[in-house]
This record gives structure tokens, C-alpha cells and sequence, in this order.
């Protein structure tokens, strides 16, 4: 029996021309791109190429004095720490060299740092944020911060009209995801960063479920630091970035090297940097053809679940969502029930995000949703991708409401 997957949200397999170009890289045999050397050179220059046509096709600007600027990090996770941990606790504005007009990191002094950390403040978040948000604001509770939390409708949306009385004098920082990882519902990011620009707050998007399924401006949405990470498109696991204007200053989480400004020590791994630049590549001059398949491959997956399953709930439905993602509800079953016995008919879904699978929490994002208590613990996601053939998900759906059937 073929195994149907339908997780992408988690993981997306990577594209023969993005192992390709990380093979030829890698065959190269370059340097460390942080010697001086001729060698050394040659590799920054792979290294900074990718970089900036990363930058370009997120919508961002690396070029002039007030270029935007992109740090690479092993994920979206740590893209995430890095901007809420790294953005409070940062003090003043970015080092004369990330203001620069060289679109190539300056390597810091030996001591020096690009900010300095600062007394506790207050910092706003989502309730919907994916667990690496969470966390890092979980932390700075933990010091003494202050967190507080934007409410979000049944339909999974912030109510915008909120935000300004949230905020304060002391806020250092609010971050709210551009699309859910769970339910796929698309954040007002552009309206929530205007009200943070005239209150003087700098404001991060998770962007790392939206890059490659919607179109990501990050100058057009006017946020102040972006995550993505590279296997959510069909990249290369391991490689995210965190992408900045020029006058956000960070206080690195990595210590011990003068790598990317001394924002995040650690030699930079050339095929990773060039994966991630081919997937997205990939992913940006193929989205609107690729968002209209989906778009309508899940409207036809949904339609025939709920004709066959009428009871059946999908969450977030009356906003608008990614077009690769559906989460219902299936009142009367038990997820964790259900997610086996479709594992075992064959379709790879999941409870919730990944990165929670296995805990006995319910889906922090459905609770803040306020989603009814029977619904809960019934609700399972399905993601899928470009690749994902119009076939290979009306089987799916025929299995799932096989096993359905079979369980009520």
C-alpha cells in the first residue's frame, strides 16, 4: 500500500534541482568563507550571492545604507529565538557596520558586540505562535519580562483593534506569525506593523509556513525582522534565516565567532545557503500557478470529506488561510485514535505541529481559537504540497472517510 503523505506543514522532501545545486557546491570543495585567503574569498562570494538573492526574493532590499540584512541559522526554530531573544534584549540601534552600505557582513572587532543587553521590559506575542516563539517568551518571563497576548477570534484571526491598547512604553518587542502552522490562517501582519511603527515597537513574522505557499513582501508587510527556514519549501533541512531591516539591533545568541556580523557564530555551510537560495527560486517563480492548484485541491479534499462526513469541522475556514492546509475536526472520534488508524490505512498526517506531536497538550492554537472542548481533542491537520497530485489526494480523502466510518 503507497503511503500518502500528507505533513508538508512539518517537512517538505527536498527537489532533485535543489539536491543538484548543493551537490555541485559541495563537490567544489571550497574554503571556510570566513578566510582571508584567495580561497576564503572565493567561498564569501558564493556565500554573500545566496544571501542576497535570498533577501531579494523575500522582498527585502540588501542594498544602500539602509539594505535589510539576512542571518543564517540552522532553522525556523532558531530564527525564532533568535529574533525574540535577541531583538528585546538588544540595546540601542545596529552596529555601524550592519548600517553600512556593503551588502557583505563586516566582521567584528575581537570584544566588541553589535548590542548589549538590556533591563527587562515587555514584550506581545500571539497565542497561535508556533512553540519556538513561545518558548524564547517563556524565557524572558522567566527573567523577569513581561508577555502579553494579542487575542484571536474563532476563526483564528487577531483582532488588530487590540493591539494599541496592548502596547506600552516599555514594549520591547511584538512578534505575530504570518500564517498558522496548524490551521493555515493568514495573519494581518501589514496592519499590525503600521500601529507597531507609529508606536516606535519593533515587530517579527514567523514567516516560515507562508514563504513558498503566498506571496512574502517583507518591505511591502513593513515588519522590522522576518524567520523562514529552508525544508518548509522544498529545501534542504538545517538552514533557516532571520532577515532585518538595518536599523534592528541584536544581541547574538551564539556566541564565540565573528561570523554574520558577530550576530550568530558558526562557519556557514555553502551547499545549505545555496539549497535554500535554489528552493526558493523554485518556489517564488512557480506560486501563483502552484497556490491556485492547491487552492483548489484542498476546496475539493474539504467538499468531500464533509459530504461524506457531514458532522466534521474545519477549522478557520472563514479566513483566509494557505492554500495547502486543513484542519478538521471529527466530533466523537479521538485524534490520537484516529491519526494510528490513518497511519495505518496509509496517510501521514498530524496532530497539531511536529514539534508537539506525542504531548498530551491539546493544540494550544484550536484552545485560543476557542474552539468548543468536543472539537479539540478530534482535530487533525492535513498538508500537502505542489507535488502533491490531485489523484494521490482524492485516495486520501477516500481513506480517511474509510476509516472514518469504520471507527464511529
Amino acid at each position: 500500500m503507497d503511503i500518502l503523505y500528507l505533513d508538508h506543514n512539518a517537512t517538505t522532501p527536498m527537489r532533485p534541482e535543489v539536491v543538484a545545486a548543493m551537490r555541485d557546491v559541495a563537490a567544489a570543495g571550497h574554503a571556510n568563507p570566513a578566510s582571508q585567503h584567495r580561497p576564503g574569498q572565493q567561498a564569501r562570494w558564493v556565500l554573500d550571492h545566496a544571501r542576497m538573492r535570498i533577501i531579494e526574493l523575500l522582498g527585502g532590499d540588501p542594498h544602500g545604507p539602509d539594505g535589510d540584512r539576512l542571518v543564517f541559522t540552522s532553522g525556523g526554530t532558531e530564527a525564532n529565538n533568535l529574533a525574540v531573544l535577541g531583538i528585546a534584549q538588544a540595546d540601542g540601534e545596529a552596529s555601524d557596520d550592519a548600517k553600512g552600505d556593503s551588502p557583505v557582513f563586516a566582521e567584528q572587532k575581537l570584544g566588541q558586540s553589535p548590542a548589549q543587553s538590556r533591563s527587562p521590559g515587555h514584550v506581545l506575542i500571539s497565542p497561535v505562535e508556533h512553540a519556538s516563539v513561545v518558548g524564547p517568551a517563556e524565557r524572558l518571563l522567566d527573567l523577569g519580562w513581561s508577555v502579553d497576548s494579542l487575542p484571536v477570534g474563532l476563526d483564528g484571526v487577531i483582532d488588530a483593534a487590540r493591539l494599541s491598547g496592548l502596547l506600552r512604553p516599555d514594549t520591547r518587542l511584538a512578534t505575530v506569525m504570518l500564517a498558522n502552522h496548524e490551521t493555515g490562517v493568514v495573519q494581518p501582519v501589514g496592519e499590525l506593523a503600521e500601529i507597531c511603527r507609529d508606536a516606535g515597537v519593533p515587530l517579527h513574522t514567523d514567516a516560515v509556513q507562508a514563504v513558498g505557499k503566498m506571496p512574502v513582501d517583507f518591505r511591502g508587510l513593513g515588519v522590522d525582522a522576518m524567520s523562514a527556514s529552508a525544508h518548509k519549501f522544498h529545501g534542504p533541512v538545517g538552514i533557516g534565516a532571520l532577515l532585518l531591516r538595518a536599523h534592528v539591533a541584536l544581541q547574538p545568541q551564539i556566541l564565540g565567532g565573528h561570523q554574520q556580523e558577530g550576530l550568530r557564530g558558526g562557519t556557514e555551510s555553502l551547499p545549505l545557503a545555496v539549497g535554500m537560495m535554489t528552493a526558493l527560486e523554485l518556489a517564488v517563480t512557480e506560486l501563483d500557478e502552484a497556490a491556485a492548484r492547491m487552492t483548489a485541491m484542498r476546496d475539493r479534499f474539504e467538499t468531500t470529506l464533509k459530504s461524506a462526513l457531514p458532522g466534521i469541522v474545519i477549522h478557520g475556514q472563514s479566513a483566509s488561510r494557505l492554500p495547502q492546509t486543513s484542519n478538521a475536526a471529527f466530533p466523537g472520534l479521538d485524534a490520537q485514535v484516529l491519526f494510528m488508524a490513518l497511519d495505518t490505512a496509509g496517510v501521514a498526517c498530524s496532530i497539531g505541529a511536529a514539534c508537539d506531536s506525542g504531548a498530551a497538550e491539546v493544540s494550544p492554537t484550536l484552545r485560543a481559537m476557542g474552539i468548543p472542548k468536543d472539537l479539540l481533542g478530534s482535530s487533525l491537520r492535513f498538508s500537502f504540497a505542489a507535488t502533491t497530485s490531485e489523484a494521490e489526494l482524492a485516495e486520501a480523502a477516500r481513506r480517511i472517510i474509510d476509516t472514518v466510518q469504520r471507527l464511529v
